[in-house]
C-alpha cells in the first residue's frame, strides 16, 4: 500500500487555521470566518473546521485525542498486530516442528 501525501503542507494549513483565529473576531462566528479564508485557500469549509478543531485539542482549548496521541496509539496499533502476525507464525512453525518430530522414526 502506498502512502499518499496529504493535498495541503502543514505550513499551508498552520497558516490557515492562523488566519481564522486572527480573523474570528472580524467575522460573525468562528463557522463565518472558516467558511471566508477556506473559499481562498481552495479547500471546504469542513477540512478548514477539522483544521481548526484539531489545533484546538493540541493546545488544550479543546477536549479530545491530541495528535500526539493519536500518532502514539497508530504506532502502538501497528506494533500489536505485528507481533500478532509473528505469534501466529511462531505457533504454526511450532505445530509444524511438532508433527515432524513424531512422524520421525524412533531411535533404538
Amino acid at each position: 500500500m502506498t502512502k499518499r501525501s496529504p493535498p495541503y503542507s502543514p505550513e499551508v494549513r498552520a497558516r490557515a487555521v492562523l488566519m481564522v483565529m486572527d480573523h474570528q473576531e472580524e467575522h460573525g462566528s468562528q463557522w463565518a470566518a472558516i467558511q471566508s479564508i477556506a473559499a481562498k485557500i481552495g479547500c471546504s469549509g469542513e477540512t478548514l473546521r477539522g483544521w481548526v478543531r484539531q489545533t484546538e485539542r493540541d493546545d488544550g482549548a479543546r477536549p479530545g485525542v491530541t495528535s500526539a496521541e493519536k500518532e502514539e496509539l497508530a504506532r502502538l496499533r501497528r506494533e500489536n498486530r505485528e507481533l500478532r502476525q509473528a505469534n501466529e507464525i511462531l505457533k504454526k512453525a511450532s505445530a509444524y516442528f511438532a508433527m515432524a518430530e513424531l512422524d520421525r522414526p524412533l531411535k533404538r
